[in-house]
C-alpha cells in the first residue's frame, strides 16, 4: 500500500485515511533519531540548546541543529531569543507540543516497561 495513495487502500473513507496519514506523519517525526529524547526534554522545561546538546548523550551538533529546526517547522517547539549578555537561546515547546504530553509520557512508559532490559549498558565487572 503506498503511504502517499489514498486509493490504495480501499477500505478507508479519505476522512479516515487522511487520519491515518497524519498519525503516520506525527510517528515518524517524533521516531526520527534522538528526536523522541529531545521531545521528553523539553517538555519537563525549556533548555538553552547547550542543555540539551550535553543532556542527550551521542547526539551530534549538526543532528541536534536538525531536529530542532525539524520540530519548530512543525510548530512543536519555538526558540526562544533572551536578550542577555551574552544573548541566550531557548527551546520550549508550542501548545500543540505540550498537547503531545500524555502520548509521549505512555510511549515513555510502555519503553520502560518492555525495553529497559535491551538498553541497560553491559556490565563491566567479571
Amino acid at each position: 500500500m503506498a503511504a502517499d495513495n489514498p486509493a490504495a487502500c480501499g477500505k478507508h473513507s479519505p476522512e479516515e485515511w487522511a487520519r491515518c496519514m497524519a498519525f503516520q506523519q506525527a510517528i515518524e517525526l517524533l521516531g526520527r533519531r534522538w528526536t523522541g529524547v529531545i521531545f521528553y526534554m523539553l517538555l519537563q522545561k525549556p533548555h538553552r540548546y547547550n542543555e540539551l546538546l550535553s543532556s542527550v548523550h551521542g547526539i551530534s551538533d549538526r543532528l541536534l541543529t536538525e531536529r530542532l529546526r525539524e520540530l519548530e517547522e512543525h510548530g512543536l517547539v519555538e526558540r526562544h531569543v533572551i536578550p542577555d549578555s551574552p544573548v541566550r537561546v531557548e527551546y520550549v515547546l508550542t501548545e500543540a507540543g505540550r498537547d503531545a504530553e500524555a502520548s509521549v509520557a505512555t510511549i515513555f512508559r510502555w519503553g520502560s516497561k518492555w525495553f529497559m532490559d535491551e538498553t541497560k549498558p553491559e556490565s563491566t565487572t567479571e
